[in-house]
């Protein structure tokens, strides 16, 4: 029998406090994140909660202008839930969500789950030499080894 999954885009029913635990003390990719810098995050993004009998068990979000482009983040099943197609059901509804049809780009990193993005058409990159970045991976923890230091506050609201 399949899960009754339920799927809202309404950031008032989002469990930022479940969410905001999985992401900064469990992910590989968010360790650390200041809460702070995850509240803007939600606030600046389309995001999907995944509910089972009212309980959120899912969470992704998409960064996007709802024209052009959009990139896909945080995507993650807690624990208890995983190995039920949760993950899958997640992406079918990301994917054909009215505001992100028909863009031209949708792009996401991930290290280990290729094999699930590729079932929604996600390649690696067509022209990688053509791509750049910005990375610094250390932010979250510099942000908190200088905590309370004037400097630490700047660019947050």
């Amino acid at each position: 029998m399949a899960l009754p999954l339920e799927f809202d885009c309404d950031p008032a029913r989002l469990d930022r406090d479940m969410i905001y635990a999985y992401l900064s003390g469990e992910s590989y990719w968010a360790a650390g994140l200041p809460r702070a810098i995850f509240e803007r995050s939600l606030d600046g993004s389309l995001c999907f909660g995944v509910y089972v009998a009212g309980q959120q068990v899912g969470f992704a979000r998409m960064i996007t202008d709802q024209a052009t482009f959009a990139y896909l983040a945080d995507v993650f099943v807690l624990p208890d839930w995983r190995g039920r197609g949760i993950s899958k059901a997640l992406m079918t509804h990301i994917m054909a969500y009215p505001g992100l049809q028909n863009l031209r780009r949708v792009m996401l990193a991930t290290a280990d789950a290729h094999g699930l993005y590729a079932q929604y058409g996600f390649t690696p990159l067509a022209h990688p030499e053509r791509m750049m970045e910005k990375l610094d991976q250390q932010v979250y923890q510099r942000l908190a080894a200088n905590a309370g230091h004037p400097a630490a506050a700047q660019g947050q609201k």
